[in-house]
């Protein structure tokens, strides 16, 4: 795989991450089930003329399981970013779920550059919202990079 087909790929993971995290969220959805729902039918699949895009698979599996397994960990860090007149609760979900899925790669996975990070979680957060927004999660994940001491 080249260097561009693995980063489009792992733009797609984290993408299909944050959604799979949504729908955890507002469904309950078990994890395992999830993960083997987005394996065959999301992940590289044409559904209803909507083509969605080739992911890395363990890549978004590791994004899915990493954000599950460390949520508190990932809550903490995101509430001591905040203004002190908000709370995660009133995030919209889907804010939520970019921000817990950048939280993740910036403490957990040390192999993707910092500024990697946090620019592929602002563009997921593009797709979503507008520049207001975007700008709020570049803040936010800067923030706890720095606190992850990156």
């Amino acid at each position: 795989m080249t260097v561009s087909a693995r980063s489009k790929a792992r733009s797609a993971a984290r993408l299909a991450a944050v959604q799979a995290l949504y729908q955890h969220h507002m469904e309950g959805t078990a994890i395992a089930r999830l993960l083997d729902e987005f394996h065959q039918h999301r992940l590289g699949k044409e559904i209803e003329e909507v083509h969605f895009a080739d992911a890395e698979v363990p890549f978004f599996d590791a994004i899915v399981r990493g954000v599950e397994a460390r949520r508190d960990e990932i809550d903490q860090l995101l509430t001591a970013r905040l203004n002190e007149n908000w709370t995660l609760a009133r995030l919209d979900k889907t804010m939520l779920q970019i921000l817990r899925a950048g939280t993740f790669e910036l403490i957990a996975r040390v192999d993707v550059p910092k500024a990697t990070a946090i620019s592929e979680y602002v563009d997921v957060a593009k797709a979503f919202f507008d520049d207001r927004e975007a700008k709020f999660v570049n803040g936010v994940l800067d923030g706890v990079a720095k606190e992850a001491g990156r």
